[in-house]
């Protein structure tokens, strides 16, 4: 039997990978349902791994290349690529993420306007990144839990877990040194005389922008990305930054209305790239930052294999020593 701390999206994605590879499995979760996980039940939920390669380490490019495959045995995902556009003024902020990044293609006015008539004649260019995909981060969360609960895996909610787990995946609820808060604020929004099918990033030098769409006229935007650990709502400052910043991507969003907004902390390392490691008796696969849904496979894979390897060097020295 493992026991598991935690069913955000790694906790979640952890229990998936050792159950279905005939593992007894436990998760405690404190909170009463998923939507007691702000960094996952807030999260964007892009899959876009050639894109987070702007800022991102190589490392978390090369985490990401399976994550699509794996989401979509869970949940739906949507594979309709990323749209990366820019303001004329700002044009150079767009040659900057070129550079920065691959598999993309540099697309007119009028093949933007092809993939997305919502925004025919608002930008000249674009880069496209056919590769990548989106997908519901709740709606995902869902079908996981019921994909590893289907397995076998026994999930135990509004209950703290024993002194000893063998996996903590509880984000900034854990202790482990290095790790830092990374305040991430988001909206839902409701326009339903806008079109847009898939994600988009509206590149800006002090606020960039991206908008997920989340089918039936609703989008969930976010952009910010403060070191920060506090958790009260959304401020002022930022949200009048989020609907502005979306006001210039498409004008009619500035008859949005806002039914959601929320904020999450995203566990980080200082280089901003996770880690499944060993403290003690217990795993932890933590610093997932703003890369839960792409990179979350990737670690649970990691945990998985880490663990059977560890049993068969357990079961050597026993037999060593018998």
């Amino acid at each position: 039997m493992i026991t598991i701390t935690g069913a955000g999206v790694a906790g979640l994605a952890c229990a998936y990978e050792l159950s279905r590879r005939g593992v007894p499995v436990t998760v405690y979760e404190i909170g009463a349902s998923a939507a007691d996980n702000p960094s996952s039940w807030f999260a964007g939920g892009m899959l876009a791994r050639w894109c987070e390669g702007e800022t991102a380490a190589p490392e978390v490019v090369r985490l990401g290349a399976g994550a699509i495959d794996w989401w979509r045995q869970i949940t739906h995902v949507e594979t309709r690529g990323t749209l990366v556009v820019t303001p004329p003024r700002d044009r150079a902020e767009l040659t900057r993420f070129a550079h920065r990044t691959e598999h993309h293609r540099l697309i007119g006015a009028e093949d933007l306007a092809g993939l997305e008539p919502a925004l025919a004649g608002r930008f000249s260019q674009a880069l496209y990144f056919a590769d990548e995909a989106h997908l519901d981060p709740r709606q995902a969360l869902v079908d996981l839990t019921r994909k590893v609960q289907e397995l076998g895996v026994k999930i135990i909610y509004g209950t703290a877990a024993p002194d000893h787990v063998d996996v903590d995946c509880r984000g900034m609820a854990t202790d482990l040194p290095d790790l830092r808060p990374i305040r991430g604020e988001m909206a839902l929004i409701k326009a339903p005389d806008v079109a847009i099918t898939r994600t988009v990033r509206l590149l800006h030098p002090r606020i960039p922008l991206y908008l997920v769409p989340r089918g039936k006229g609703t989008y969930m935007i976010g952009a910010t990305m403060i070191e920060s650990s506090s958790k009260r709502p959304i401020t002022l400052r930022s949200m009048l930054e989020l609907l502005g910043a979306a006001f210039a991507l498409h004008p009619g969003l500035a008859e949005a209305s806002v039914i959601e907004t929320g904020v999450g902390l995203r566990p980080a390392f200082s280089d901003n790239v996770p880690r499944v490691m060993r403290r003690g008796k217990t795993i932890h696969v933590n610093g997932l930052f703003r890369h839960g849904f792409l990179l979350a496979p990737a670690l649970a894979g990691q945990l998985a294999t880490q663990f059977f390897q560890e049993q068969i060097h357990e079961n050597h020295s026993k037999c060593q020593f018998a």
